[in-house]
């Protein structure tokens, strides 16, 4: 484990950066902030937690000049700020970077990393070579595994998360602000990001780190302020508090999450093959069979889900994990060995006979392919299973109604009624209507894909929940997550994947803890020399 960086204690005579001092904001009938407190350091980490709807982000948007606040104070360095536009909160030293990427996917990484501070001849052309060779010299200096020339459109998601970031920090920054940096990345690239952001604080600069992941906070920040309902309900040193402390103030007592329901794994270790063994001799069911399955990014996949099993797969960013999710989906087609679903084994397999057979996919990136955002929760719910809630090509818009309020019942889904566009949710809401989609009738198998990015801490619990009772009811279950604590939470099993390849798969009960799995990953990486195996590592594309 990363040591934290070294600042200056809470008591320095030293002047913070920035001071927000009894702040509100109000949008019309709701109250956002009720007078909220913080302060950050120069040269500080300093963690702001909450549950989705606790006032972070909009906290975040007043420094960034996007909203104004109605009373309080605002000080930058001892003087006092009111920001009417970003570009105002840019010119005082703050960068922001949110969940919501703001990239221009047709461009090179480094034409996105330089966008409007680009070097230029005096009529004004941009320099290429000198913006490149600018941005190659950044990014290898601070070990980021990416290629300035490579369109960002072509890059994964968490590769594509990690250029905003690097675009934050190549800027003239006294005040960095972080949402959610780490949501898609793995531990390797987590690390990456960890040892940039030391660079910037051992310049002075103060970091806010908004996160879900409260290891995190352990590992990076020196003090934690807590919102809840829009107020301050917690200061911790970091280095004086531990998980617990900070999981009661955020989501308060007697919340579920403090409960969280436990499950017997399926079967023991002896239900399970060892590599090579017969499937014949095991006593579970398998759900789902892959025999030397491969295509332009998969290499003799071996893998077996079996009913009521949750099985994680691990991997770093490019690994082949997704695409896994994405070929026994129909997304990506099977070109090579066989698949079998309940028994049934399949040449071909499109999206809409995987759904027909049980199969449901509650995708990476909820916002370009699990939602539709500008329908309502009762559209969204409906779409994949449009011929259940239909008559002779008619919609039964009462009986979709009905499921709809059924599931948003059954998963907690805060709105105020099924009607309610997708847009207007939080994040942790949104998800909870992916998985909503595939509730009624219960899948035969899940496929999960980063299942808890951006979602809160009570959120998680309850998806987590979501999750566990599934399994229970038989469905097999098949998550990848970078969130190495989240599938030893989950899994009876985990499969190590690499460079398109499963190279590894250990039963739960021969695990540790989150090191040791990074640790098998990295030996599994390092050991596999599969000359067939592809990844999105410098060289990106």
């Amino acid at each position: 484990m990363s040591e934290p960086v070294a600042v200056a204690a809470a008591s320095s005579p030293q002047v913070p950066l920035i001071r927000v001092a009894g702040v509100t904001k109000r949008f019309g009938g709701v109250q956002a902030l009720r007078g909220v407190n913080l302060e950050v350091l120069p040269g500080e980490v300093h963690a702001l937690l909450g549950e989705n709807g606790a006032g972070k982000s909009t906290l975040i948007k007043i420094l960034s000049g996007v909203h104004a606040y109605d009373e309080g104070s605002i000080e930058i360095a001892g003087q006092r700020v009111a920001f009417d536009s970003p570009a105002k909160s840019r010119d005082a030293g703050i960068a922001v970077v949110y969940q919501d990427l703001s990239l221009v996917e047709s461009l090179s990484v480094g034409a996105n990393l330089m966008l409007g501070r680009e070097p230029r001849t005096r009529l004004g052309f941009v320099k290429k070579r000198e913006l490149m060779t600018m941005v190659s010299d950044f990014l290898k200096a601070h070990g980021i595994p990416l290629d300035a020339r490579t369109p960002v459109g072509s890059l994964p998601f968490a590769y594509r998360q990690m250029t905003e970031i690097c675009k934050a920090l190549m800027g003239d920054v006294r005040i960095l602000i972080l949402d959610e940096p780490t949501s898609a990345l793995t531990g390797g690239e987590e690390q990456i990001l960890f040892e940039a952001i030391r660079t910037v604080t051992d310049r002075g600069v103060g970091v806010i780190y908004v996160t879900h992941r409260l290891n995190e906070v352990f590992r990076i920040s020196q003090r934690v302020t807590v919102f809840r309902d829009g107020m301050n309900v917690g200061l911790f040193p970091t280095a004086e508090t531990d998980m617990k402390q900070l999981v009661a103030a955020i989501i308060g007592p007697g919340h579920a999450a403090l409960h969280a329901r436990e499950r017997t794994p399926v079967g023991s270790a002896s239900d399970f093959p060892a590599a090579g063994c017969e499937l014949a001799s095991v006593t579970v069911a398998p759900i789902l069979t892959l025999s030397k399955a491969g295509n332009d990014r998969l290499h003799d996949v071996d893998l077996t889900v079996r009913k009521g099993e949750i099985h994680g797969l691990a991997g770093l960013i490019g690994s082949g994990r997704t695409e896994i999710l994405q070929t026994i989906f129909g997304l990506r087609p099977v070109e090579t060995g066989a698949i079998v679903i309940d028994d049934r084994p399949l040449s071909r397999i499109t999206p809409a006979k995987a759904i027909k057979l049980g199969v449901a996919l509650v995708p990476e990136d909820r916002h370009l392919q699990g939602l539709v955002l500008d329908h309502s929760i009762e559209r969204n719910l409906t779409l994949p299973r449009l011929p259940h809630f239909s008559r002779w090509g008619w919609l039964r818009s009462q009986a979709a109604v009905q499921q709809a309020r059924s599931a948003m019942k059954k998963l907690a889904v805060k709105a105020p009624d099924s009607s309610t566009y997708v847009k207007f949710l939080s994040g942790g809401n949104q998800q909870k209507v992916v998985f909503a989609k595939w509730d009624r009738p219960r899948p035969k198998l899940l496929l999960l894909d980063e299942p808890t990015v951006g979602v809160d801490v009570g959120a998680r619990e309850e998806i987590y929940g979501v999750v566990q009772d599934a399994a229970r009811d038989g469905t097999g279950v098949l998550i990848v997550s970078s969130d190495l604590d989240e599938l030893l939470r989950l899994c009876d099993r985990v499969s190590i994947v690499v460079d398109g390849c499963v190279v590894n798969t250990i039963d739960r009960a021969n695990l540790g803890n989150a090191e040791e799995l990074h640790h098998l990953i990295q030996l599994s990486r390092s050991s596999n020399e599969s000359p067939k195996g592809t990844s999105f590592g410098a060289h990106a594309t």
